[in-house]
């Protein structure tokens, strides 16, 4: 069984050439086989007639001398037929003999040339020949040395095509095989955990694009690497931090000697603190893996943007209302959209949360909700400390934190954007972040009508 593709487009291009040139071989002697007779014909004809005329001139005393040097001249084996039909044969070491029909030896003794039909096996011409004042018929049968000449140069050339052929083919093999044979091995590469491999192809063709496909799938593959990475080491931070305090927090209250009665409750409070971020934590990271996953649900429904708002400002009413916030909402008329409540319930609800985390005491926030045949667009501005220009990029990532303490101190995971983002991705829109330090954040979600 062959297993190398190099192997493979060798014995088919091999395979190919040799069909070919034999396919090509019969069907041109098909095609052309009427024509070299005919051009056969013409030629011994044209022989014949030099002979009679050579022979008229010459006058030998013994003509079948003189028949038989024409025969090792012209290569052509002769048959002799008299008035009465007895045959006299001229021919050369290979000579094979042919039946010549009566009539056509009685046309030629009645000085009528004659060919022989193109579907015969044999090749032959008659013409008169007058010998001592009486007329023969004189047949001149095609040489089968003459065909072999004409078959071993076919052959010849047919060899010399498959064998140049087949060189060439080696070459062109070996050059179509390679990248094939370098894309295996950084496929191998691959699979062994090494990302750092690109193949180096600057041809246009098939096996271009092909390569130029494998290196960015290497490239992506290398960046969702990186990124597990980062996810794993961020998750065992964000766990490993809460679980510290806990543990150091309960082994100091189980101490009596290191923790006075009245500083128990704090502890206590710390440590319910930390498990409800640990708790947030997990409950974020389930949210997003179910997310990711095709088996999430979706249940569209078409409802109330504008209250459902109402409802989430009311819920977050104890956060705003100790930061003495204050809040407007704005829309024009009730907004009805398509979409999965409980879904969407999420993203107001951290976008809301988050503007309440970095709104300083007193500040405002502003919801607005405008409408137009294609989309909805819902936007959440706040007063707060903004961020730099040059992090905007990276708020929709996981566990990005534009600032760890600020973040560590409200009590965030770097979570919540993101999980906004993928939900609102999964809607068929889009969300944007514009900030500018000192004066605040506007977040725009962009949501089609459906």
């Amino acid at each position: 069984m062959i297993k190398t593709l190099y192997v493979r487009i060798i014995c088919t291009f091999l395979a190919v050439i040799i069909f070919s040139l034999l396919s090509s071989f019969f069907m041109g002697l098909f095609i052309f086989k009427k024509e070299i007779n005919h051009v056969g014909q013409n030629d011994m004809i044209a022989a014949g007639e030099e002979m009679i005329r050579l022979y008229e001139q010459t006058r030998p005393d013994d003509w079948k001398t003189f028949i038989t040097s024409m025969v090792k001249v012209s290569a052509y084996p002769i048959h002799m037929y008299d008035a009465s039909g007895n045959e006299t044969i001229f021919g050369l070491n290979d000579t094979i003999n042919v039946k010549i029909a009566p009539e056509a030896v009685q046309q030629v003794l009645r000085g009528q040339y004659y060919r022989s039909p193109d579907k015969g096996e044999q090749t032959f011409v008659g013409l008169p020949f007058p010998i001592e004042g009486k007329r023969q018929a004189m047949f001149m049968q095609f040489s089968s040395e003459n065909e072999n000449i004409i078959n071993r140069m076919m052959l010849l050339v047919l060899l010399l095509g498959l064998f140049i052929g087949s060189l060439c083919i080696l070459i062109a093999a070996r050059y179509l095989v390679k990248p094939i044979q370098a894309m295996t091995q950084a496929t191998k590469r691959l699979a062994k955990g090494d990302f750092d491999v690109e193949i180096k192809l600057k041809s246009a063709d098939e096996i271009g694009v092909l390569t130029h496909s494998f290196n960015e799938m290497a490239s992506e593959l290398k960046q969702l690497e990186q990124m597990r990475q980062d996810f794993v080491s961020n998750v065992s931070h964000e766990i490993q931090t809460p679980l510290t305090s806990i543990s150091g927090f309960a082994m100091a209250l189980k101490n009596n000697s290191l923790v006075a009665e009245n500083d128990r409750n704090y502890y206590l409070d710390i440590i319910i603190t930390e498990s409800g971020r640990l708790s947030r934590l997990s409950d974020n990271l389930l949210r997003l893996a179910s997310l990711d996953s095709d088996q999430h649900p979706f249940e569209p429904i078409t409802y109330n943007l504008d209250e459902q708002i109402r409802q989430i400002v009311v819920t977050c009413e104890p956060q705003w209302s100790a930061k003495d916030i204050h809040i407007e909402l704005e829309w024009a008329d009730t907004t009805k959209i398509t979409a999965d409540q409980d879904q969407l319930n999420q993203v107001w609800m951290n976008l809301l949360g988050n503007s309440i985390k970095f709104t300083p005491v007193g500040g405002h926030i502003e919801i607005i909700i405008t409408q137009s045949e294609k989309e909805i667009i819902f936007s959440i501005t706040d007063s707060g400390i903004g961020i730099a220009a040059e992090k905007l990029e990276y708020v929709f990532e996981r566990f990005y934190k534009s600032d760890q303490s600020r973040n560590r101190n409200v009590g965030g995971n770097g979570l919540g954007l993101a999980i906004a983002k993928k939900i609102v991705t999964l809607h068929h829109g889009s969300i944007e972040m514009k900030s500018q330090l000192g004066e605040g954040t506007t977040v725009v979600v962009c949501l089609p009508m459906r």
